[in-house]
């Protein structure tokens, strides 16, 4: 074959194919697929290679498909021909909005995407970045995100660099303050509307009626008692809440939630005459009483003067416990201050009606010691009721600093019946009257002027107790002795004393250490 028909078969050949330059946009077939790119004939002397990562449904996408490719690379560092669908479709994209939008226009677009401080929004083929920062989407799932469009407002726009940022954050505002002018347009007094609980405080709840923020007092919660909001609601509650009062011009709107049902104080007389009994459940158990819910949004104070007859004075944290059902009568209700008193002794007989007939004067009973003070200690009676020994009248002869030093917790006594008090539930009782009062013979034993040696029981300011023998006890006076030697002083040091007094009726002795 001559030279000059070659070059005529290869002209020939060249005429077959287009002339493409690199930044143009055209159409192609896809030709195959391999496992990283789409092999794309665009009419080219060569077949170009499109990333399978710009095929976002791949799986729907046949052979012989036409798409718009970007031809970014006549010729990469491989001689391949280089092609790019999503810069084609950017670029058209730019192409068709052209000069049509500026910052501050709203504009639709969708999430296609989560990136690294924001997503990517596709408007009209664009893709846009949305900082997450503009997005509002805070607390959204990300399925809800990509699955409808939105609109957004221009917050960048850099035409020469292809660059567009977005925003949702002034978009959602101004949709928020569309629905707020229309909600305070649709409010009622007195119409019951359901709201979310979005804020806590010690003295309420705050509820977003969709667009509105209205406030739920503490004292508009619940007819009961309650000690903080959090008792009733939680952050993220749907709550069915009644429109109180409202004022668009402050913007605040009162809210109420027990006013959704009846006041059960309205007839609360009727239900709870004076004396009448029923059964409730303890919902609060404190040092003065128990609060006790007889239904619900009804709770009446069992003081703890009321709990029993027997014991004057009661701990109500160690008899009861929140949740436990007990028996109740009402002896007291105020409607203005919703507050009902009750009663569980007076559900029954009151022993100190009887307890002067059944603890008569000097007579002897027996009885258990439950507990102690410092001047005395408390006898439980054989029907419940309670005595207390007076430090006093323990012992006819001894000293006695404390009633433990003669007595112990749950020690069986005799005891005798001093004196009877019902009205001040008060009954006297004796421990040393048990026997016959031995000081008429102590002070035939010991008559004055009598010396003997005695033992240093107490060593104290206004003098010092001796012990002349078992039981029977002295006092050495402060002007009866030495000061230098009563100083030296200690318990069971021995020391000659003489017998100066002896009071019977005041059942005291007097020594002197003088001279002796």
């Amino acid at each position: 074959m001559t030279e000059d028909r070659q070059s005529l078969m290869s002209a020939m050949y060249n005429d077959t194919f287009r002339d493409i330059a690199e930044g143009e946009i055209v159409k192609g077939t896809i030709v195959a697929f391999n496992d990283k790119e789409a092999v794309v004939d665009i009419g080219f002397k060569s077949e170009g290679f499109v990333s399978v990562e710009e095929f976002r449904n791949l799986e729907n996408i046949e052979l012989d498909s036409e798409i718009e490719v970007l031809i970014e690379s006549i010729e990469d560092d491989e001689g391949r021909l280089i092609l790019s669908r999503l810069k084609a479709e950017k670029l058209k994209g730019w192409m068709k909005m052209g000069d049509s939008i500026n910052e501050g226009d709203e504009v639709t677009g969708k999430i296609i995407k989560q990136v690294k401080g924001g997503f990517i929004v596709d408007v009209e083929g664009v893709e846009a970045f949305l900082p997450m920062s503009l997005s509002a989407f805070k607390g959204v799932l990300l399925d809800e995100i990509m699955s409808s469009p939105f609109t957004f407002q221009v917050a960048k726009l850099n035409k020469a660099r292809r660059n567009l940022i977005l925003s949702r954050r002034e978009v959602v505002q101004k949709e928020r303050e569309v629905v707020r002018d229309k909600l305070w347009t649709q409010l009622v007094k007195g119409e019951k509307r359901l709201g979310t609980v979005k804020g806590i405080t010690d003295f309420g709840a705050f509820i977003d009626l969709g667009g509105v923020d209205g406030l739920l007092h503490i004292t508009d919660m619940s007819w009961t008692r309650i000690n903080h909001p959090s008792e009733v609601v939680s952050i993220g509650d749907k709550v069915d809440v009644l429109i109180l009062d409202f004022d668009q011009a402050s913007s605040k709107v009162s809210l109420g939630l027990k006013q959704i049902i009846d006041n059960p104080w309205k007839d609360i007389y009727d239900k709870y005459p004076t004396g009448a009994k029923t059964k409730g459940k303890i919902v609060n158990v404190m040092p003065y009483g128990v609060f006790v819910e007889i239904e619900k949004g009804i709770e009446g104070l069992l003081h703890s003067s009321e709990i029993t007859w027997q014991k004057k004075l009661v701990n109500p944290q160690e008899m009861f416990k929140v949740g436990e059902e007990i028996e109740v009568q009402i002896i007291n209700v105020d409607k203005d201050s919703k507050r009902i008193s009750l009663s569980m002794k007076q559900l029954e007989d009151n022993p100190w009606l009887e307890a002067e007939g059944k603890y008569t004067v000097d007579t002897k009973v027996k009885g258990k010691v439950r507990g102690f003070t410092d001047y005395g200690a408390f006898v439980e009676l054989d029907s419940g009721l309670e005595g207390m020994i007076h430090i006093s009248d323990m012992s006819w002869t001894k000293k006695i600093n404390h009633p433990q030093e003669v007595l112990q917790k749950g020690q069986e006594v005799e005891v005798v019946v001093l004196a009877v008090d019902p009205e001040n539930r008060k009954i006297n009782l004796g421990l040393k009257q048990v026997v016959s009062n031995p000081w008429p013979e102590i002070a035939a034993k010991y008559p004055v002027d009598t010396e003997m040696e005695a033992e240093v029981v107490l060593n104290s300011n206004f003098g010092v107790f001796v012990k002349l023998e078992e039981d029977v006890e002295a006092l050495v006076y402060s002007s009866e002795i030495d000061k230098e030697k009563a100083e030296a002083l200690k318990p069971s040091d021995k020391i000659n004393v003489k017998i100066i007094k002896v009071d019977v009726e005041q059942m005291k002795i007097g020594v002197s250490a003088k001279e002796l």
